[in-house]
């Protein structure tokens, strides 16, 4: 007997990844995020973190994440219906409401599972979900563990979201929910959330948003995509992360009292996993502070993303359709954009080769994230560097 289950076909699979040129090599930081990165050893320019604006070592979200452990310690350890609601969580709730300009909030371990808690507790087997065709992978998963007939849309596309819509209401469904991400991560497009806001009404669906990568980022201040479209108390629940912009870790639902008080009866991460740990909390409230605060990083990040795009296109590249700081750098084959991705780290830049299953085949590409935390000195290293690298490769 053998002592453990045949699991030979994994390592056929991995070397058919490797062949392919789709295995992801998983590099090591050794050094705090910044616009400089040590990465497996080595010092390079960082194009790859989430860290629109820089807030992951800034000193005074350290230093309030620094109080809080010698405060409260670390952990909650508990869930948050039990016995791990601290005064800290409801105070960021508070402040996130109030800073995303709804009636109330509720946070979670991840936007992941943010997503994970909210669609299942809104919609059930009797039920449609309404999901562009590009939406992330926890709205798919989501979608997936509600049970809820899934009909996809095709991408930012507010008419065809209609023709679906009109063409599932002969299946007799109880309740339907329009989902989208409010900006698409691989891509860096926004949903047309106002004209999907109207498809929604008219026929009377719940409109959810996922604004992982809007907050920070879009509207007055980095207060989201809501907020960028002028749609204050219309849109129904939106969802983002506090490990994004906000430079930490957690997740957040924002909407009406009702659906909040729904969550916490209801959000199956909230009540079955602890709760986000103190020095998160802390530094996630210290963010909101320098959000609410000053303008000043929101400005600089689109400042220098509008620089780098300009420069890139100037140089040949091909960005994609983004209108956000998420510049894809598209190279079509998971081959070439991973040797790309090598050939840049050794001219000490950093940013890894996307490529199948996260997007469509023939669609790889490198990722670049822009962030405040960039010198204008920094983005002409890193677009010397692309040059160099794109006319090594014939891509420019």
């Amino acid at each position: 007997m053998p002592e453990t289950a045949n699991t030979e076909w994994i390592t056929e699979e991995l070397d058919g990844l490797r062949k392919a040129g789709l295995f992801t090599h998983i590099r090591t930081l050794t050094s705090p995020q910044g616009a400089w990165l040590v990465v497996d050893g080595k010092q390079v320019l960082n194009f790859c973190s989430n860290n629109y604006l820089g807030l992951a070592n800034h000193p005074r979200v350290v230093e309030a994440a620094k109080q809080a452990i010698d405060r409260y310690g670390i952990g909650p350890a508990a869930v948050r219906t039990i016995a791990g609601t601290m005064g800290l969580h409801l105070e960021l709730e508070r402040r996130l409401a109030a800073f995303k300009g709804v009636e109330a909030a509720i946070t979670f371990q991840s936007g992941f599972t943010a997503n994970l808690a909210t669609l299942p507790a809104l919609v059930g087997k009797e039920d449609v979900i309404f999901s562009d065709e590009l939406n992330h992978a926890s709205i798919i998963d989501g979608s997936r563990l509600s049970g809820a007939t899934i009909v996809r849309y095709a991408h930012r596309d507010p008419a065809d979201l209609e023709r679906q819509i009109v063409a599932s209401q002969a299946t007799g469904y109880r309740r339907g929910l329009v989902v989208t991400d409010g900006v698409f991560s691989m891509d860096g497009d926004m949903a047309p959330l106002d004209a999907i806001l109207a498809v929604a009404r008219r026929h009377d669906c719940v409109l959810m948003v996922d604004d992982a990568h809007g907050e920070g980022v879009l509207g007055r201040g980095g207060r989201g995509i809501v907020d960028h479209f002028g749609l204050h108390g219309q849109v129904d629940v939106e969802v983002g992360t506090l490990s994004k912009a906000f430079g930490v870790v957690g997740g957040v639902v924002a909407g009406s009292q009702r659906i909040v008080d729904w969550l916490r009866q209801r959000g199956r991460p909230f009540l079955f996993s602890s709760a986000m740990t103190v020095p998160d909390v802390a530094a996630c409230i210290a963010g909101i502070d320098l959000l609410e605060g000053s303008t000043e990083l929101v400005d600089r990040l689109w400042a220098n993303t509008e620089t780098f795009k300009r420069e890139m296109q100037g140089l040949g590249f091909d960005t994609g359709a983004s209108t956000t700081p998420i510049t894809p750098v598209m190279l079509g084959e998971a081959p070439l954009a991973q040797d790309f991705s090598r050939r840049l780290f050794e001219a000490g830049v950093f940013a890894m080769a996307i490529g199948f299953p996260t997007v469509p085949r023939g669609k790889a590409r490198l990722r670049v994230m822009i962030s405040a935390a960039h010198s204008p000195e920094d983005l002409d290293r890193g677009l010397s560097a692309f040059e160099q690298v794109g006319k090594q490769l014939g891509v420019i």
